[in-house]
């Protein structure tokens, strides 16, 4: 399966700390916006991604990820000249998806919680259709809801409907099969002039090939979209990682985890960044691991030794 991540859009609703910025790498708490989408790709298993943005901000894109080499990963980038539709990420990423699957996650969306790497490898040997991944919120008029039944089969799909089916809000993280790329092309603009990602699974849900996963209590999804929710998601970073002194959607834990790279690999790493606390972390992660046992992955949130100490974060 290849991996996109939908970094592009104006973000209009930040201004003005948008103007000169991309949305995606506005820190969120200790890191970027775009690590968070990013170690969820990671946390599937899948290494080639490709990063959309606008032509003004993917040069910044590139400064704070590069190549992926260093993650064991290989990224490569592409422009959405204007913000035309989440769908037309599949349009501009046909190359890069070929004859595969994909799976599709937008920049700003972030996902936390238990058995996450277990849930996303458990659904990547992709069955045929789309792959939606549904959130119980308390205001489902605001968003796109999914409605499935007790096999997971998605039976109905409304945008921001007036009396919702269902609580199940559908989140910015999708697999499809490699139909997508023919049906983002067939697709007609709506009235704001967009390829919509909801005329996609609609047509999936037409075709009965849709499917809902419920991610349900004890998760989380934040969309960092206004000044209110950032400012909300890192409180909620912060309270976390202070709390269990681990640090979440770190992209070379996650790298080391999944056996993307070493422990050497990791450490050296860190030394890039060793005047700070993430970096300080990531490099006594490495050389903790280099004489450990096995470890086991806590939601997105990393590492820890398979005893009660957990992984101390310098500083």
């Amino acid at each position: 399966m290849k991996g996109i991540i939908l970094a592009g859009g104006n973000g209009t609703r930040l201004y003005p700390i948008t103007l000169g910025v991309s949305k995606q790498l506005l820190p969120v708490y200790d890191k970027p916006m775009i690590y968070y989408p990013l170690s969820v790709l990671m946390l599937a298993g899948i290494r080639d991604i490709l990063v959309i943005s606008s032509p003004r901000d993917l040069p910044q894109f590139r400064a704070v990820l590069g190549d992926g080499s260093g993650l064991g990963i290989n990224l490569t980038y592409a422009e959405q000249e204007q913000p035309r539709g989440l769908a037309e990420a599949f349009t501009i990423g046909a190359d890069h998806i070929g004859d595969d699957s994909v799976a599709l996650v937008l920049g700003d969306n972030i996902f936390h919680g238990p058995g996450f790497s277990a849930l996303l490898q458990q659904h990547l040997p992709h069955r045929e259709g789309a792959l939606l991944f549904g959130y119980p919120v308390r205001d489902p008029e605001r968003y796109g809801v999914g409605e499935a039944d007790a096999q997971g089969r998605l039976i109905s799909l409304e945008e921001k409907p007036a009396k919702p089916r269902s609580n199940r809000a559908i989140t910015g993280l999708y697999f499809y099969d490699n139909e997508v790329v023919s049906i983002a092309r067939g697709l007609r603009p709506s009235p704001r002039g967009e390829l919509e990602i909801t005329d996609v699974n609609l047509e999936y849900l037409a075709r009965g090939q849709a499917s809902l996963v419920d991610l349900g209590r004890g998760f989380t999804w934040l969309d960092t979209g206004t000044h209110d929710s950032l400012l909300e998601a890192g409180t909620y970073i912060q309270a976390l990682e202070h709390r269990q002194a681990l640090r979440i959607a770190c992209v070379e834990e996650v790298a080391l985890r999944m056996g993307f790279i070493d422990a050497r690999q990791c450490h050296r790493l860190g030394a890039r960044l060793g005047n700070s606390g993430y970096g300080r972390y990531v490099m006594d992660l490495a050389d903790l691991l280099r004489n450990a046992g096995p470890v086991e992955l806590r939601g997105s949130i990393g590492l820890r030794r398979q005893d009660p100490e957990p992984v101390r974060a310098a500083g």
